[in-house]
């Protein structure tokens, strides 16, 4: 059966992101995740954690100047000192709150910029970040995103992320499978999902077109689950959708995985 993380940027909107917590567990999820943790000190995260037992099981790196189009630094040609302050950073975050593993945002690869250059880049800064993870046996993972939700980052498809955790060669680097990146870039969800068992250590589910609850749509996600018990996947599951109306009212789908 699939544990389910609530990524708290996406659910429970209506309220205070630190309130989020613990409408998170009363909902009867476990774990949480989330883009960015930044804007808080550790111990305003780390007491909402512990007061509503729950896991954190993931969050990106800083994205940079998001106004300037920017969604990660380690991919950019002469950003590395910057996309390294953030690696440290994000790594204390993940050491103070326990969390496993952590997104590295690659970034966009703008208009005139070499692309070639950018994963020559990546990888360098990939490699840094894994060492440093590694010290603490933490992960460190990369993620596709689809052109009509990010146009030009990095990569879109699930085989080229695949192939740069190869060229980036270390250990501690896996996939971020997003499947909603992935159905609409990919398909063959199946294939994508028996075929490199064991090289994602995450993943995240939404509905397609519309990025709502995993209860509509063109992925049929109880085949899915029932696929990732078959295939032995063990990690977590994130709720990163745009509730259809507010969060609550759409958890419908989550009434037999909850927690008692």
């Amino acid at each position: 059966m699939p544990k389910f993380a609530a990524n708290l940027t996406m659910l429970f909107t209506e309220i205070p992101f630190l309130d989020r917590f613990s409408a998170a567990a009363r909902a009867g999820f476990e774990a949480v995740e989330f883009l960015f943790p930044y804007e808080y000190e550790v111990q305003e995260i780390k007491q909402r954690l512990q007061e509503n037992k729950l896991q954190l099981v993931l969050f990106n790196t800083l994205p940079g100047d998001v106004n300037a189009g920017e969604w990660g630094l380690a991919a950019v040609p002469g950003r590395s000192a910057q996309a390294r302050e953030h690696i440290q950073l994000a790594l204390d975050y993940a050491c103070a709150l326990d969390c496993p593993q952590v997104h590295i945002m690659a970034g966009v690869v703008q208009p005139g910029m070499d692309r070639a250059e950018c994963e020559a880049v990546f990888i360098d800064n990939m490699r840094y970040a894994a060492d440093k993870f590694a010290q603490h046996d933490k992960l460190v993972l990369i993620e596709a995103l689809n052109p009509q939700t990010k146009p030009g980052y990095l990569y879109h498809s699930q085989y080229q992320t695949l192939e740069m955790v190869k060229r980036i060669n270390r250990p501690n680097v896996a996939v971020q499978l997003d499947l909603y990146h992935a159905q609409k870039v990919d398909g063959n969800l199946s294939h994508i999902i028996t075929e490199f068992s064991g090289q994602y250590r995450h993943i995240q589910i939404a509905s397609l077109p519309d990025r709502h609850e995993p209860d509509e749509g063109e992925i049929n996600y109880q085949w899915i689950y029932d696929l990732l018990d078959n295939t032995g996947y063990s990690g977590w599951v994130g709720c990163e959708y745009i509730p259809r109306e507010n969060t609550i009212s759409g958890l419908g789908w989550f009434a037999s995985y909850r927690k008692k």
